[in-house]
């Protein structure tokens, strides 16, 4: 009787990219590495798209040229929320454009939230996901703030009164508030100076008549002068905390790498790869 020949393939990890404006990051699982993660950022030229970035970096960068077939990349972009019971596939992009200009040469994709009961609808460049879509066979799309919602969603469950959050990224703010299993608020901000940050975050907090002395507000992510903001928020609001990723993530190596984002570290975590 011949002998039968087992092969085992062991199938490479999820290669993911963070994409914002002016940034671009690649990272994969890696448990030979302390930190169990390979994270790099890539330099991006001033002056061509991230589009063109992304088309150089497959030609200059040694890690790119590792035979990688799958993909995650996760976009900093707008964010449109729609109720699950309101979603509606063939009037997304027409919902989308009318909400928000100025995105005629994108993609509109879709994700369903199933804990949160909607639909977040999200765009990307036309020429970005071409330059993405021919050198992987499997892609997935989300947005920053979905791994972001994710791990604040769960985390407002914790204690007994309401909490309100702001997450600090590529010079923006996002503020979230949760009810139960929906979105309470959510909003986009640019700011400039952590005195913008605090008025948007006082004008929501008056705006969803939270209560100064018993509710919660926590900051996370890249904060601009994070000292100067708490001490600001402090003046009007009781509870203002910062929440600190290595200190929720105190176990984790991964969180040991300093210059990894907020959202990037909650996806590894919070999705488990």
């Amino acid at each position: 009787m011949p002998e039968t020949e087992l092969h085992n393939t062991v199938r490479r990890p999820r290669l993911t990219f963070r994409i914002s404006h002016d940034s671009l990051s690649l990272s994969v699982a890696d448990p030979t590495l302390e930190s169990q993660l390979h994270y790099e950022s890539y330099p991006v030229k001033n002056g061509i798209s991230i589009a063109a970035n992304l088309r150089e970096a497959f030609k200059d960068n040694d890690f790119l040229q590792t035979g990688y077939d799958r993909a995650m990349v996760i976009i900093d972009t707008l964010n449109l929320l729609i109720p699950t019971e309101e979603f509606k596939k063939d009037e997304v992009e027409a919902l989308y454009h009318y909400t928000f200009t100025g995105h005629e040469n994108d993609v509109i994709l879709t994700n369903v939230l199933p804990y949160l009961n909607c639909v977040v609808a999200f765009s990307i460049n036309k020429d970005l996901k071409l330059v993405i879509d021919d050198h992987f066979s499997d892609i997935r799309f989300q947005p920053i703030m979905q791994s972001i919602w994710d791990h604040l969603h769960e985390a407002s469950f914790t204690g007994m009164f309401k909490k309100l959050y702001g997450y600090f990224h590529d010079k923006k703010l996002e503020i979230i508030g949760y009810d139960k299993n929906r979105f309470k608020f959510y909003n986009t901000y640019h700011i400039k100076h952590f005195k913008d940050a605090a008025y948007f975050l006082l004008y929501v907090w008056n705006q969803l008549e939270l209560d100064a002395q018993r509710d919660e507000l926590h900051i996370l992510g890249d904060i601009p002068d994070r000292e100067a903001l708490t001490k600001e928020l402090k003046r009007f609001l009781c509870k203002v905390y910062y929440l600190n990723p290595s200190a929720i993530y105190n176990r984790a190596p991964i969180a040991q790498i300093k210059e990894l984002p907020f959202d990037l570290l909650a996806y590894y975590i919070d999705k488990r790869i």
